[in-house]
């Protein structure tokens, strides 16, 4: 099965009211190409699901969703680094669902794995138990928080074979391949497309099994630009001989 689509193929899926998971870590492991043609195509009162927010410096990543106020409902961990996040919140245009970090990727792995549910102390005693259900065990309280899943997941890897195993690479390890077992419908934006075989079977990190369809995102030599770039701009990175 050939499971490589056009972003138009796949973006066309996406209905307005759907939920998202999106993959990444303050930009960093994000399927760009995905967002961008979302943005173009304006479909609205989503809610999306992503560790923390975007790339800090705003008009990157997930802030245009934002700016086009296309997000209803933000569910993260942090969301105080995208200007467009913050001013959407402020205007009462997006309510957000904060979560302690570890929590949240354990309701998105929890999703995916079939689990009723997973138990954790952090947050007892803190305004984080509200409207939870608790549980004793062994003397220690405990919050019941129930699993996380979503309509469709757009991933971020670094290569895929035309049947979906994706492999990645650096930190895009972060949130995505917990992302990918746990939606109706995962897409996989990669680097590099190649034939069934070329990739060495112990460096997948998402099986085929768990991805619906595999997209271009930008070549390689392209995206190191692309994020040379920003983070010049951003003062994160110096320029050569400054």
């Amino acid at each position: 099965m050939n499971k490589v689509k056009t972003l138009d193929e796949v973006i066309d899926q996406v209905k307005d009211g759907m939920t998202l998971m999106i993959g990444g870590f303050l930009g960093v492991g994000s399927p760009l190409r995905c967002l961008e043609k979302l943005a173009e195509r304006n479909v609205k009162d989503l809610t999306v699901i992503a560790i923390v927010n975007s790339y800090p410096g705003g008009n990157f990543d997930l802030a245009p969703l934002f700016a086009k106020k296309q997000i209803r409902k933000f569910i993260t961990a942090h969301a105080g680094t995208c200007p467009e996040a913050v001013q959407a919140y402020k205007s009462g245009d997006v309510d957000i669902e904060y979560y302690p970090m570890g929590t949240l990727i354990e309701k998105i792995r929890a999703g995916g794995a079939g689990l009723g549910a997973v138990v954790t102390p952090i947050g007892v005693n803190t305004y984080v138990e509200k409207d939870k259900e608790k549980l004793i065990l062994n003397g220690k309280e405990y919050l019941i928080e129930l699993p996380l899943r979503a309509d469709m997941a757009f991933i971020k890897g670094y290569r895929a074979d035309t049947l979906g195993n994706i492999q990645y690479r650096g930190i895009a390890m972060n949130s995505n391949p917990a992302m990918a077992s746990a939606a109706d419908y995962t897409v996989a934006e990669v680097n590099e497309i190649v034939s069934l075989g070329d990739i060495d079977p112990e460096r997948v990190g998402t099986p085929c099994v768990f991805v619906n369809a595999v997209v271009n995102g930008y070549p390689m030599t392209q995206h190191h630009a692309l994020y040379r770039e920003l983070w010049t701009k951003s003062g994160y990175l110096r320029q050569p001989n400054a």
